[in-house]
């Protein structure tokens, strides 16, 4: 069976993130035996005087190649967030089997609005009850809920957010290929910013020592854009992103 887990808002600001609790919890659903878990995505959701948030608003998304008991998941998940998450968060979970039955649409619209509408509390819980999905709070107001829902659906869409850590591909001023990038077992490819993926013996060089990998058409990809040519004296018309060019997604 596959799973997708979603959690918001466990943190405050003296705290880790909800990207590494989040990270935490796929671990130790891997030493249950439980299934394999993939990589933590992080989604960014709208950024409004009438939400709260710790820093940037955003729900940490990750699946699940399951093979245990789902509502010993479910339960083994409200637990940990009700010991785990931080005073005066308002975290929320979501817990969706990708089954045939499921509404995929619905929950990448959610999703889709959750990135530039104030949603409330209740409209999630309603369409997580439409949808038969598992949709609990666990502290705070539980507005979190909000967020765990969204997650859910723009990690459905396959083209929404980036992987939690960075990537080391080489320092700054490096010239390497598309081939090299995506050796690294984790990369699935080089896309440009307008979308288009790169052959693989493109040259690529690295503006930062940092790397983020981002989500797109399902894949795991990491972004480049175009330089003027010449770079360290290599010919290389493409880059990766910068930190603040990253921050875009």
């Amino acid at each position: 069976m596959k799973v997708l887990v979603c959690v918001d808002d466990t943190d405050n600001l003296e705290t880790i993130g909800t990207g590494k609790l989040s990270q935490t919890m796929a671990e130790i659903i891997e030493e249950k035996h439980w299934g394999s878990c993939t990589a933590v995505s992080r989604h960014q959701l709208f950024v409004h005087d009438d939400i709260p948030y710790t820093s940037h608003n955003s729900s940490m998304c990750f699946g699940i190649d399951f093979s245990g008991d789902l509502e010993g998941l479910i339960d083994f998940g409200a637990g940990f967030l009700k010991e785990r998450s931080a005073e005066g968060s308002d975290p929320g979970l979501c817990v969706v089997p990708l089954d045939d039955g499921l509404d995929r649409a619905a929950l990448m619209d959610f999703g889709r609005r959750a990135k530039c509408e104030v949603l409330s509390k209740t409209l999630a819980y309603n369409l997580a009850k439409d949808l038969g999905v598992h949709l609990s709070e666990h502290g705070g107001t539980g507005d979190g809920v909000v967020g765990a829902l969204a997650g859910i659906g723009l990690r459905l869409s396959g083209n929404d957010g980036r992987f939690r850590g960075w990537a080391r591909f080489g320092a700054p001023g490096t010239l390497t290929t598309v081939a090299t990038l995506c050796s690294e077992g984790y990369v699935d490819g080089v896309k440009t910013v307008d979308g288009d993926l790169l052959a693989p013996d493109t040259g690529i060089w690295l503006a930062a020592e940092k790397v983020k990998t981002m989500f797109s058409k399902n894949r795991r990809v990491v972004m480049v854009t175009r330089t003027d040519g010449d770079q360290g004296g290599d010919k290389a018309l493409w880059r990766t992103l910068t930190k603040p060019e990253i921050r875009q997604y």
